[in-house]
């Protein structure tokens, strides 16, 4: 399996589609090739609201979800801090 098509199963591009292949190399590139890292920040971007209403007919707003898949992927700071 390529970066791109992990990349794809963790953002549930298959079910709802937002970024093209194009879009996803640049933020696996960004993320110098770390898959979890460029699903994090995919997984952000994708958790906008999404909410809509048109003459009564509601869309539900699944930013929600996709906070939740993020968190999964969000890295952790487990850093040491140095004292000066």
């Amino acid at each position: 399996m390529t970066p791109i098509q992990e990349l794809k199963l963790i953002l549930r591009e298959p079910d709802i589609p937002f970024f093209s292949d194009e879009d996803l190399g640049y933020y696996l590139e960004k993320n110098s090739g770390d898959v979890k890292k460029a699903a994090y920040e995919c997984l952000i971007i994708k958790s906008e609201n999404t909410s809509m209403a048109v003459s009564g007919l509601t869309a539900a707003d699944s930013s929600d979800y996709f906070r939740r898949l993020a968190a999964k992927y969000r890295p952790s700071n487990s850093g040491i801090l140095k004292k000066d």
